[in-house]
């Protein structure tokens, strides 16, 4: 500021500048020194003064409502003195017990704080020890009576097997008249077979028709990391049905706990096998468990152990097989209640063309055609969305066509070698489709139509396993007679693969060679699945083993001059079926017969 300049006339400058809200707070939030605040009382134009000692200052209140905090001393008299001479009223003020009540509630706080969560801690820590107390607790599933609502009549397919479990339900509902003579319920019935076969929709129709208790668990939920539990579990599992009893308990997959004791590279004595010890004394041990019967399920009866297997424990073994050609029509009948057909769909003709599936292939054929047909906005599923749904089963999705024609008609001479060669061969399949549409992994395919008789019966001759090899070396021969050696492609791979198993099996397996009728093979036996690892060295000597891949080469070279000696007579034909299958891009088997003039 420059020197001679008024002071009191600059001040108030910007104070008319403000809005009068704003002036008014500006004029009452001023500072006041401690000089001023004495002439103020002096001049008596404060009219009340509060003094608070403990935070040493003074709150000024002026008559014209300004108002002010003023720092003090700490033992200050003069403002005592002034006011004493002003006349102003002047009040000290106390804020010890509010400060005391502000630490008590925040003390409070800080303990409620403290028991809020020491009660969490302390149920926290009860619920872990309610944990670790009920964990060697089995969690069985009981099935309420209303939501059991299968019944044998929706189990198809699978008649012998639900011959034999009618029984049992018998034996629940009337146990009088197996028990005047002398007869025992069944203590364990074990369910076995391939996998979809319908083992636990047969469980589920049991427990519908049986009207008791039905207790249902998952094998592996008994086996846990720690000692102890699966057993302990086991032992509950059977209290709570003896409790329920007469009653089903159904374990599926009942493999995860019963494989062969002592087996894998530790052997000995691990958690499953106490699991499996406590299992086996809870069926068949010195405690007498009447009403009790346990259902079980798997696909590796193979690998269970002996004292599972035995009369007393499982007295009955069920197989639950593949249906045949009745069942899988009566399969498709009952899944097809449920979905609108057309009037040209026959549940027959496609049991016929459907060899080899189970009951959950089955019906994951007509929930596959129902997709497609709500896909193509259809009402009813046809011929046409059933024929899409088997492919997408059997080959997996459809590719992009082909647009490179020496490809396709690469592909196309390779498939129309198979089916060529299976339409020669009295003991081959029959063909049922040829196309050189891609789909899956696959260019192009050939499908054969397998015999229903040869299903059925689970006999294989030596004329149909060198037929198949003729015919999975057709596509390399067709390759060879067109194109040359030098220019077959590795389209046949998979063709090979199937060769060498094939023949390794009528080798070793079937006796088909000559090595004689000698089995000198198993059917597998695969280390951790319930068989040893130090057993795993063949049976025969290294010249043996030297002979066997002889016979597997021999059989392999033959198979695959066969298929050239008849496909290299018949080159203009195999043209003529080319040029159709580039044409139409897929041939029905009676068309391929037609054109080939072999119908």
């Amino acid at each position: 500021m420059a020197p001679g300049t008024d002071q009191s006339s600059a001040t108030p400058a910007p104070e008319k500048e403000l809005p009068p809200a704003i002036r008014g707070l500006w004029k009452r939030e001023q500072a006041v020194s401690y000089s001023t605040l004495l002439n103020d009382i002096d001049n008596k134009e404060i009219k009340q003064l509060d003094l608070i000692p403990s935070r040493r200052e003074v709150r000024v209140q002026y008559n014209d409502g300004r108002r002010a905090t003023v720092p003090v001393f700490a033992n200050d008299n003069q403002i005592l003195r002034a006011a004493e001479r002003s006349g102003t009223s002047l009040q000290v003020v106390d804020l010890r017990r509010e400060q005391a009540a502000q630490q008590l509630a925040g003390t409070l706080l800080m303990v409620l704080l403290v028991v809020v969560g020491l009660s969490l801690l302390l149920r926290r820590s009860a619920q872990m020890a309610n944990r670790a107390l009920g964990f060697g607790r089995s969690q069985p599933r009981l099935k309420p009576q209303e939501d059991l609502q299968l019944r044998f009549e929706d189990v198809a397919g699978i008649n012998d097997a639900r011959l034999e479990l009618e029984e049992v339900v018998t034996f629940l509902k009337q146990p009088e008249s197996f028990i005047r003579l002398g007869a025992k319920i069944p203590r364990g019935v074990l369910l076995v077979g391939p996998p979809g076969t319908g083992k636990t929709l047969l469980a589920k129709a049991i427990a519908g028709e049986a009207g008791v208790p039905f207790f249902s668990m998952a094998a592996s939920e008994f086996v846990e990391l720690f000692v102890g539990v699966g057993a302990s579990r086991v032992r509950d599992l059977f209290r709570q049905a003896k409790e329920k009893a007469p009653c089903i308990v159904f374990i599926d997959e009942i493999d995860a706990v019963g494989r062969q004791r002592g087996a894998g590279i530790g052997g000995g004595n691990d958690e499953r096998e106490q699991t499996l010890n406590q299992l086996l004394t809870e069926m068949d041990g010195f405690e007498e468990n009447s009403g009790v019967i346990l259902l079980a399920a798997t696909n590796r009866a193979d690998v269970l152990d002996a004292a599972l297997m035995r009369p007393g424990r499982f007295d009955r073994r069920i197989e639950v097989g593949l249906p045949d050609r009745r069942g899988r029509e009566a399969i498709l009948a009952v899944h097809a209640r449920t979905r609108p057909l057309a009037d040209d769909v026959s549940l027959a003709d496609w049991a016929c063309r459907t060899p080899g599936f189970s009951g959950a292939d089955l019906a994951n054929l007509l929930n596959e055609a129902a997709i497609l047909t709500a896909r193509h906005d259809q009402s009813s599923i046809g011929q046409q969305q059933l024929e899409g749904a088997l492919e997408r089963i059997t080959m997996g999705l459809s590719n992009r066509p082909l647009q490179d024609s020496g490809k396709k008609r690469l592909i196309a001479y390779h498939e129309i070698g198979h089916a060529l060669v299976a339409s020669l061969l009295p003991a081959a399949n029959s063909v049922d489709k040829v196309t050189i549409l891609p789909r899956g992994g696959a260019g192009g395919y050939t499908r054969f139509m397998p015999d229903e008789e040869v299903l059925d019966s689970g006999l294989i001759t030596r004329a149909s396993c060198l037929a198949d090899l003729v015919v999975a070396l057709g596509g390399r021969a067709a390759e060879e007679v067109v194109f040359g050696p030098l220019e077959v492609t590795q389209g046949a791979s998979g063709d090979l693969q199937m060769v060498a198993q094939l023949a390794r099996e009528m080798v070793t397996r079937f006796g088909f060679s000559s090595l004689g009728p000698m089995a000198l093979e198993g059917p597998g036996a695969e280390v951790f699945l319930g068989r040893d690892w130090f057993n795993q060295r063949p049976g025969y000597a290294e010249t043996t083993g030297q002979e066997i891949d002889e016979q597997i080469r021999h059989l392999a070279k033959n198979a695959l001059a066969h298929a050239i000696d008849l496909l290299t007579p018949r080159r203009e034909l195999m043209d003529r079926l080319v040029d159709a299958l580039i044409t139409e891009e897929t041939i029905s088997g009676d068309r391929f017969r037609e054109i080939a003039g072999l119908g």
